[in-house]
């Protein structure tokens, strides 16, 4: 933001986790957000999740290429009008690959993002038209869970732990500016990190950070910029399924988003 005294820097959280401030620029901020509202219509549009204990998530959630509930994923929406999940378009798994670049720099498809010795792609990637990979390298970002936030809703600490894939998670950030909380690999507990993450952010977390616990415990409200037409708080969370060509069935862990 223009007023600060000191402007904001690209962060290593911890090893495999950064944050990359005012990443998405005014205008592309808003072509999101409109893009957001059209894949929020129905049918398989924007729903309440609910969980098998019989509570609810705050936040609201559509899914685009493959549809997550909890837990695991599915080709329609089996927890809302059962209708085929919307298609994951080129150009957002083209913005996670950007992103991931972004984040770690040039070597973005090394062991910083996958961790030593690992495989980039994970087992099942790499079969025709399920997260293979693209032309520049590294893996087609194929699965995306947008969560709507209003001034109320709140996420609790959970693993993104339903993937094969061991590609970074792609985190961005429109509207309302968010308390995001950065956990361990062992717990929901300390020792975590908390990130203000405002419009336009940029988090992205691979590497030993993969499977890290994460949430949102606080939204700020009326914190979006004026002119970007959004009341709450958008997020839209890229990720790889690697799922291989026997598709999606049911995971482990809790991966809602952040």
């Amino acid at each position: 933001m223009s007023e600060e005294l000191f402007p904001r820097e690209r962060t290593e959280i911890v090893p495999g986790a950064v944050h990359v401030p005012d990443w998405l620029g005014p205008a592309r901020q808003r072509e999101l957000v409109e893009a957001c509202r059209e894949w929020a219509r129905p049918p398989a549009g924007l729903r309440t999740v609910r969980t098998p204990g019989g509570g609810t998530m705050t936040a609201r959630q559509v899914c685009l290429g493959l549809h997550w509930y909890p837990y695991g994923y599915a080709r329609t929406a089996v927890d809302g009008d059962g209708a085929p999940v919307k298609a994951m378009p080129g150009w957002l798994a083209e913005l996670g690959r950007e992103a991931v670049t972004a984040a770690y720099g040039p070597a973005a498809y090394g062991p910083a993002a996958y961790g030593p010795g690992s495989a980039p792609y994970g087992p099942g990637v790499g079969d025709p038209g399920v997260g293979g990979p693209v032309a520049a390298g590294g893996p087609a970002y194929d699965i995306a869970l947008i969560n709507f936030y209003d001034g109320d809703a709140r996420m609790g600490m959970h693993r993104d732990a339903e993937e094969r894939s061991g590609a970074p998670v792609v985190s961005l950030s429109l509207g309302d500016t968010c308390l995001f909380r950065f956990g361990n690999t062992a717990s929901r507990g300390r020792p975590y990190r908390d990130v203000e993450l405002r419009s336009g952010d940029l988090f992205v977390f691979g590497g030993p950070a993969r499977r890290a616990y994460h949430g949102v415990p606080k939204v700020l409200p009326g914190t979006a910029p004026p002119d970007l037409g959004l009341v709450g708080r958008l997020n839209i969370t890229l990720r790889v399924g690697g799922l291989g060509p026997s598709g999606p069935g049911p995971g482990a862990g809790a991966g809602p988003g952040r």
